[in-house]
């Protein structure tokens, strides 16, 4: 049996997947890495919003940023998480990730 942090750490992980915006960012993720901007056209939302999803991503560890600039790029920060992703939506797993800048 996992103990409880890593149950509790899984459990919140998965919480935050129940939202269709932050479905829309990973998936978009899945596909490679991305900045706000794109991301938030792809998810059909404000760049607030996005920014805000993508904090509490990254607070779970579902995603990563890089700074590179004065552009942050995120990606998925595990494979794990495409996977998952691939099979609650019904579509294959996205086999490359091609860079949006």
């Amino acid at each position: 049996m996992p103990d409880d942090d890593s149950v509790n750490a899984a459990a919140e992980s998965l919480r935050l997947l129940g939202d269709a915006t932050r479905i829309k960012i990973l998936w978009a993720l899945a596909q490679g890495e991305s900045n706000v901007s794109c991301l938030s056209e792809l998810a059909g939302a404000s760049q607030t919003a996005t920014s805000q999803h993508l904090a509490k991503l990254r607070l779970a560890g579902l995603v990563t940023a890089t700074r590179e600039g004065g552009f942050v790029y995120y990606e998925l920060a595990s494979p794990v998480t495409r996977r998952l992703l691939a099979q609650a939506l019904g579509l294959p797993v996205p086999k490359s990730a091609a860079r949006h800048r």
